[in-house]
């Protein structure tokens, strides 16, 4: 089973068990504009910032959860119409992704489904270099898409490579690394030791290539914050609230 499929499943059971399928709640996703959604730090060459990609941001009950995503708008709907998504695109599955994220935190199951803001990201990827080296020491790391601040601060501690989409990063430097097209990511993953992996190959689908590994993956940011807490995968993401 495909690991979305095997997400919304689970998803499926959970809204069921609480009683929460059959009730006529209204789902609402909305692009974000980049100040709202990560603030206005120093540098400006995050994909948010850029225009690239937006947060798709769900509310439900009060309770957000948020999703990068490259195809954005607006959506509304009962959670067994998200159900009910055929996760065709990449705005169909940032819908379902962020809704996943609301509920659970309306729950009360998971936090840190909101993007931390200005130089947050900064402090963050400082933060994510003494976390590998206390769980991991000094490990071969590949960054499977890129985050600037995080780009910067592992290629200054550990062995790097970089994957990335976006063709217009391609070839771009941080420290001995340069950012390689995402066709090279099975060879980087038998490269390194650790891969640190985006939250976004769920909205983008490429989640599944990423779990045949046998290498530790970590997942960062808000957008894996559902998915990690059912799926028993390790997310960092610090700032987050």
């Amino acid at each position: 089973m495909r690991v979305l499929e095997g997400l919304k499943k689970t998803f499926r059971g959970l809204i069921a068990r609480e009683g929460l399928m059959a009730e006529a709640i209204t789902i609402k996703a909305f692009p974000l504009t980049p100040e709202e959604a990560i603030g206005n730090p120093e540098e400006r060459d995050y994909p948010l910032v850029r225009g690239r990609e937006r947060l798709m941001e769900a509310t439900f009950k009060g309770a957000k959860g948020q999703a990068y995503t490259d195809l954005f708008g607006d959506y509304e709907g009962s959670l067994r119409d998200v159900l009910e998504l055929p996760l065709r695109n990449n705005f169909q599955r940032a819908v379902l992704i962020s809704t996943i994220n609301a509920v659970l935190r309306h729950l009360g199951e998971i936090g840190g489904t909101v993007h931390c803001k200005d130089e947050d990201p900064r402090r963050c990827a400082g933060e994510l270099v003494r976390y590998i080296e206390e769980r991991w020491g000094h490990p071969k790391v590949a960054l499977i898409g890129l985050q600037p601040r995080m780009a910067e601060a592992l290629s200054g501690a550990f062995a790097l490579r970089i994957a990335d989409m976006d063709p217009e990063n391609l070839g771009r430097t941080f420290g001995d690394a340069a950012i390689e097209p995402a066709e090279r990511e099975e060879e980087l993953l038998r490269w390194c030791d650790l891969a640190v992996v985006t939250g976004t190959v769920l909205t983008n689908d490429t989640v599944d290539a990423l779990l045949i590994t046998q290498k530790p993956l970590l997942f960062y940011g808000v957008t894996a914050a559902g998915a990690a807490h059912l799926m028993g995968w390790e997310r960092f993401c610090p700032l987050s609230s």
